[in-house]
């Protein structure tokens, strides 16, 4: 295989290789890291001695993102603030993927190869005895692995799919209530036990641990309004965040921010909050270009 083939083989295999290592670690930055540096052992490995070129490049990534989850455990140990996967933020337009937030957040209770285990096998599809080769367990391991993670995160799975254009509707919704100080209305939107998160990292402030039940969201956002009519948000656009439906506005002082409405039973059971910088550095430059326009399409709300 010659060099320029090799580049244009793992180009094509990219796209997967970083939704396998994001969905191992949370962070866009990292998984492109280990991608990258899979293609660099790409380049130095004898080809001709790899028989499945694509199960080769899974196993390498797979096996960078178990040996960065080491480091990332004891980092997130030591974190400020409840922790939120780095956001990605897809058009409204685009198919939705199962692979929420929520799904993302139940993984971090997993062990690291009970977490490359599931997301190989329920997600990628791939069978035991490739998963066993991958992360060094006999298959029989690697099911029992599956099957322990599967139980574990089988609540933050959707029991019912959400149609597109409700979500979207509970999300204008949800945005015009709480920027407008509307709280009767934007009691109505939200479950009994509702929980709000919010990732500041000790950067940005943000709430420091979750807040649990309707009368304290409430609360939380009769607090925020006072700060939103000081200083208006800017809504850059509606869309879906991890598979959630939700909305990226930028907020008093210029912070940048998302917002991802978990919706159960046609209630906003739960509302994640990046803030974080580190983690939104990937959307400053998509969202640059727009930070000075408002795109609601509900006049008024900006």
């Amino acid at each position: 295989m010659s060099v320029l083939d090799t580049n244009t083989f793992f180009d094509q295999l990219r796209p997967q290789l970083i939704r396998i290592a994001y969905r191992m670690l949370g962070s866009v930055a990292d998984a492109e890291d280990m991608v990258q540096e899979a293609f660099l052992r790409w380049l130095d490995v004898d080809r001709d001695a790899v028989r499945e070129p694509e199960a080769y490049l899974r196993r390498v990534v797979t096996r960078l993102c178990l040996d960065q989850l080491k480091s990332a455990r004891y980092r997130r140990e030591t974190y400020i603030g409840p922790w939120l996967p780095e956001p990605v933020v897809e058009a409204a337009e685009k198919e939705l993927d199962d692979f929420t937030l929520p799904l993302m957040m139940a993984l971090e209770r997993l062990s690291p190869l009970e977490r490359a285990a599931f997301l190989l096998h329920d997600i990628f599809g791939l069978d035991f005895e490739e998963i066993a080769e991958t992360i060094g367990r006999k298959p029989a391991t690697c099911r029992q692995l599956a099957s322990r993670a599967r139980k574990n995160v089988r609540a933050a799975r959707p029991r019912f799919p959400l149609l597109k254009e409700r979500g979207l509707e509970i999300a204008y919704a949800f945005f015009a209530a709480s920027r407008n100080g509307d709280m009767q209305q934007l009691r109505s939107l939200l479950a009994e036990d509702i929980v709000a998160y919010a990732d500041g990292g000790g950067k940005i402030p943000a709430t420091p641990y979750p807040i649990v039940g309707l009368d304290a969201v409430i609360q939380l956002h009769s607090e925020l309004a006072l700060v939103f009519t000081a200083m208006r948000s800017r809504l850059l656009q509606y869309g879906f965040i991890n598979g959630l439906p939700g909305f990226v506005t930028v907020e008093q002082e210029n912070v940048l921010q998302t917002t991802a409405l978990q919706i159960g039973n046609d209630k906003v059971v739960a509302i994640y909050v990046m803030r974080n910088p580190d983690k939104l550095q990937h959307l400053h430059y998509l969202f640059n270009a727009r930070s000075n326009e408002v795109l609601s399409e509900y006049g008024g709300v900006g």
